[in-house]
């Protein structure tokens, strides 16, 4: 094989990326090393996000896909009463602004939620590179994809869900997504206030705090501060009404994909 078209190794885009979240972008399709060089000149690294900063507002063109290397940030939308709505929470090794695509602008804010620090993509520029890379249009395709399943899936969480249900699937997705990036699932950090989680289940704080509370005296969690432990899977799988065949895997620290 020559070596321009060489698959890129997990230590290659280490040394590449700085092992940054933008590994979303290149791990799963196996860039050559000339892409990912192209796509590390398209990157613009380190910016800072202060807690309470916004990193775009409702209305904003686009001209970015921001990844995020630290921190958390959320998306929020006003709905038609005027009440704010958490549309979603953004950790490291995700990204975020793709639903301004439709319409060339933001349909919401983005703010930090802790101080965080994001990687910024240009979109022109990403898209004039994604004509020339196949593999780097199919995962943009696919990013995107997911967003919209993700979507999807808050949509019956919040319709279809009773209140315990929805905070035990919330808890699991974030065990997920920190699985997907090769990080515990089992220990999180809810950086976002419990008003904030609540806003984004469509629950009251109160309600929040109630059902975290009895989550940790059933011996499903163990909560200290904003760090959480899940201490029981299969538990807390049942009650938000999912099977568990990961159980098995999670103990032997493989999840099927």
């Amino acid at each position: 094989m020559p070596p321009n078209t060489k698959s890129v190794s997990i230590t290659s885009l280490k040394i590449a990326c700085h092992a940054c979240s933008l590994r979303e972008l290149c791990l799963p399709v196996g860039l050559a090393e000339e892409d990912l060089r192209r796509l590390d000149d398209v990157v613009k690294r380190r910016r800072p996000v202060r807690k309470g900063e916004f990193l775009y507002r409702v209305g904003d063109p686009l001209h970015a896909i921001y990844a995020v290397r630290r921190g958390t940030l959320k998306t929020t939308a006003l709905l038609e009463d005027g009440r704010e709505h958490i549309t979603g929470f953004y950790l490291p090794g995700e990204l975020l602004g793709f639903d301004a695509i439709n319409d060339d602008r933001h349909p919401c804010d983005a703010e930090a939620v802790e101080h965080s620090e994001v990687c910024e993509l240009p979109f022109a520029r990403l898209e004039e590179l994604a004509q020339t890379v196949p593999g780097l249009q199919h995962q943009l395709f696919r990013i995107m994809s997911r967003e919209i399943v993700r979507d999807s899936e808050q949509l019956a969480l919040l319709g279809h869900m009773t209140a315990e249900e929805r905070l035990a699937a919330c808890l699991l997705d974030f065990s997920r997504r920190r699985e997907q990036l090769g990080l515990s699932g089992s220990d999180l950090s809810l950086a976002m206030s419990r008003q904030d989680l609540g806003h984004y289940l469509g629950l009251a704080l109160e309600t929040v705090s109630r059902l975290l509370s009895r989550f940790q005296a059933d011996g499903l969690i163990a909560l200290r501060g904003r760090s959480l432990r899940i201490l029981d899977f299969e538990r807390l799988q049942t009650l938000a009404g999912m099977c568990s065949p990961r159980a098995g895997a999670r103990r032997q620290g493989q999840v099927p994909g």
